[in-house]
This record gives structure tokens, C-alpha cells and sequence, in this order.
């Protein structure tokens, strides 16, 4: 205890840091505050049962709550993040935008501008997809035309203000701006999760508080072994070769590139889950589909959903890392260094050998990326309240770990920077890049 708040003074006497910890809290209140707000033209009255499940539950719980509350922030900065994944899969294909990613400083201000646009254009898109079949028509209270067209104005620009609150907390906070206004909006979910489950058992004849005490430990255990599969990575050794620059001797080290288990991080449940909202949006367009096999799609609980849910997200983890992780530019990376895999001959056969290894352990990872996944729907086959089933694993688990994760790691950056002690006794404190910390802003999404 007596080593927590000599941390905690630590921190405080650090200006710098206590500054951008104070400017990340107040974004985050502002941001907050703002999700209360309805849109324009809407009775609050009329929305006591707009509280959304299953899928349309997850989106709820990244806007924290706004999406059923008829916000103006309703939309939150999914649209941005879809901007950002296209973006970003556009700079693997197309011959331009990998220029772009090339040319430093200036080509990351295009990709950023270009990312804006395109989160203007898909916000107005899923802002009229939104109002037409979230808000109940007895809660318009003006023409609906007008209404229609004020919500898709006031929405696009509530997603742009979530944006910018982001960038602030990325440039002038403590970093990963995106993620913590995602994380702050399920952390903001969580009280009301607990308070339904505690109801639920006290109020059921299945165990009381015993059942309550074995639910948070099996949270605990799902917890740890997600920050297990998000932080473990494959040591391959690299030596570097001795050479004489000026009259010094520098290289002749060994040092290790770090492979992560899990190279893909959240994407692939993100990539799965856009698929898997297809079904309930074509219901929603066609509802003569209501009663076709696509129903079974819109019930997360179900074996179908699981089982497809699973496959997706291992297709798409193999995917990811394919296009994400280059080993023929870390082999070409490591020759022009002077550096080698001890055994394996550079060049070809050094591309081929990390290709072999990326491939061995990402198996694993998918499987259990997958098994994190579809985790809240064997919760709630056991009882659980949905709400709180949805902490026992899936997106908002990974990126309530990362996050977390990711956070330490500047605040502990910023303390070994001032020669202070880390926030553990023993070993450092990494993010999801499995990189000890550094003056880096961290991964992102």
C-alpha cells in the first residue's frame, strides 16, 4: 500500500503529467456530459424502453449508452474507426496511399485529412440508417422530414466533435484518444451491468451470493487471461554483427524482435462483427425475412451465431496479420542493419523462417481471440444478465485491456523519464505493441 501512494506522489509531482491527466479527465467529463444530450425535435418521455440488446447492445455499449439514448453523440466514433480500418487497408492495396503512408510527416496529415472525409460520408450514411430505425416515431415531435434532416446534420457533426475531443486527448492528454473515449463509454455501462446481475441473483433461487462471488471470479480469470493473450509474444534473437563507425565500435548484440501472439489485436472481432450485423439490417430493410433462417444471425446466444462468429474471426485474424505484418521488409530491415537470425541464412531463407513462425503462433491466437469472442454468449447460457455478460470477454474486454494497458505505459514512460520508480517492483509495465515502455504514444484500436 505504502508502495501505491508513493506512486501516486510520483505522478503528482511530475508537472507535465499531472497536466495532461487533468486535460484527458476533463475531455472525458465533457464527453460524457454531452452523451446526455437528445437530439433536437425527440420527447425524452417516449424512450423508457429504448434500451437495445444483442447486437444493436454492443453498439449501445461503445457509445456508452448515447445509441439508446437517442444522443447526439448517438453514433460515437464508430464511423471514424470504420474510416480509419478502410484507410488503412486502402494503404495496403492501392499503389497511392502506400506512397502516402511513405512519405512521413506530410503523407500522415493526407491520410488524416482523407479519413475525415470519409468519416463525414459514412456518419451521413449510418446517421439516416439510425433515425429512421432507432427513434420510435411517437417521440418526433416535429415534421419528420425536417426531423430527418436536422438528426443527420446534428449526428455527423456530434460524430466530428467526438473525433475532435480524441485528437485533443491524443496531442495534449495522455494519449490513445479514440480508445479511452470508447473505454470511458463502457466502464460507463459497467454499474449498471453489476447492479442488474446483483438484482438477478439475489432476487433468483440459484446460489446468492456464492453464485455473485464465483461470477467475479471467473470475471478475474477471463481478465487475466485476455491481458495473457494480448501481451504474449515470440522472442526470435537477432545478432548484430560488429562495425567500426568513426573510433567506435557499435553493433556485435543480440537482441529480439518481438512477434506478437496476437498481432492483430482487436481488428478481426471488428471485421467478424460488421459481417455478422449484416443479417439483422437486411430483417430490418426485409421484414418478411423476419421468419427465414437469417433470424437465427441476430441472437448472439445462439450455437449458429457462435460457431460462424468463430470461424470469422479466425479467417480474418490470418487475414489481418498477412496484410499487416511484412516479413520480407523485416528480413530487407535486418540485412541493411548488419543484422541476422543466429542458424538461418539472411535474405530469402530469413523471410521464409519468420513467415513460418508468425504462422505457428497466430493459429493459437485465433483460437483464442476466438474463444474471448464468443465468451458473453456462453455467459448469458449460463444465467449471467446480458449487460454483464458482455464484460466476460468480446471487443469491449480487448479493448478495456489494451487500453488499460497502453495507459500504464505512458504514465510509467513519464516517471522512468524523471528517474522515479515504475509502477511495478519488478519489470516493466507494456502495451499491446509488447514493447517496454517508451515515448511513444502507444498503440492504437
Amino acid at each position: 500500500m505504502k508502495k501505491l501512494f508513493t506512486t501516486f506522489s510520483n505522478i503528482w509531482k511530475i508537472q507535465e503529467l499531472k497536466e495532461r491527466i487533468l486535460f484527458t479527465l476533463m475531455i472525458l467529463v465533457i464527453y460524457r456530459f454531452v452523451c446526455q444530450v437528445v437530439l433536437p425535435g425527440v420527447d425524452p418521455a417516449q424512450l423508457v424502453n429504448t434500451e437495445k440488446t444483442g447486437i444493436l447492445g454492443l453498439l449501445d455499449m461503445f457509445a456508452g449508452g448515447a445509441f439508446s439514448k437517442v444522443s447526439i453523440l448517438a453514433l460515437g466514433v464508430m464511423p471514424y474507426i470504420s474510416a480509419s480500418i478502410v484507410v488503412q487497408l486502402l494503404g495496403i492495396a492501392v499503389p497511392s496511399f502506400q506512397k502516402m503512408q511513405k512519405e512521413g510527416e506530410s503523407g500522415r496529415k493526407k491520410l488524416t485529412q482523407i479519413t475525415r472525409y470519409l468519416t463525414v460520408a459514412i456518419t451521413a450514411v449510418q446517421a439516416v440508417g439510425y433515425v429512421k430505425t432507432q427513434v420510435p416515431k411517437e417521440a418526433i415531435m416535429i415534421d419528420h422530414a425536417m426531423f430527418y434532416v436536422l438528426s443527420g446534420f446534428v449526428l455527423t457533426a456530434g460524430t466530428l466533435f467526438v473525433m475532435w475531443l480524441g485528437e485533443k486527448i491524443t496531442d495534449k492528454g495522455i494519449g490513445n484518444g479514440t480508445s479511452l473515449i470508447i473505454m470511458v463509454g463502457i466502464i460507463a455501462r459497467l454499474p449498471m451491468a453489476i447492479d442488474q446481475e446483483v438484482r438477478s441473483v439475489f432476487t433468483g433461487n440459484d446460489g446468492g451470493l456464492i453464485r455473485l462471488v464465483l461470477e467475479i471470479v471467473a470475471l478475474f480469470a477471463v481478465i487475466m487471461f485476455t491481458i495473457l493473450i494480448v501481451q504474449g509474444v515470440r522472442k526470435v534473437p537477432v545478432q548484430y554483427a560488429k562495425r567500426i563507425v568513426g573510433n567506435r565500435q557499435v553493433g556485435g548484440v543480440r537482441q529480439y524482435i518481438p512477434l506478437k501472439v496476437n498481432a492483430a489485436g482487436v481488428m478481426p472481432i471488428i471485421f467478424a462483427q460488421a459481417l455478422m450485423f449484416i443479417p439483422n439490417a437486411l430483417i430490418g430493410v426485409f421484414p418478411k425475412l423476419t421468419d427465414s433462417w437469417l433470424h437465427q444471425y441476430t441472437d448472439i446466444t445462439s450455437l449458429t451465431y457462435s460457431l460462424t462468429f468463430a470461424f470469422l474471426i479466425i479467417a480474418f485474424t490470418f487475414f489481418y496479420t498477412a496484410i499487416t505484418v511484412n516479413p520480407t521488409q523485416m528480413s530487407d530491415d535486418m540485412k541493411k542493419n548488419g543484422g541476422f537470425i543466429p542458424g538461418i541464412k539472411p535474405g530469402l531463407a530469413t523471410s521464409s523462417f519468420i513467415d513460418d513462425v508468425i504462422s505457428k503462433i497466430t493459429f493459437p491466437g485465433s483460437l483464442f481471440l476466438a474463444i474471448i469472442a464468443i465468451l458473453p454468449s456462453f455467459a448469458v447460457k449460463l444465467g449471467i444478465q446480458q449487460e454483464f455478460a458482455h464484460f466476460f470477454g468480446g471487443t469491449s474486454l480487448l479493448i478495456l485491456v489494451g487500453v488499460v494497458l497502453d495507459t500504464l505505459q505512458q504514465v510509467e514512460s513519464y516517471l522512468l523519464m524523471r528517474h522515479y520508480d515504475g509502477l511495478m517492483k519488478t519489470g516493466r509495465v507494456t502495451g499491446r505493441t509488447g514493447i517496454p515502455a517508451a515515448s511513444g504514444s502507444g498503440a492504437a484500436l
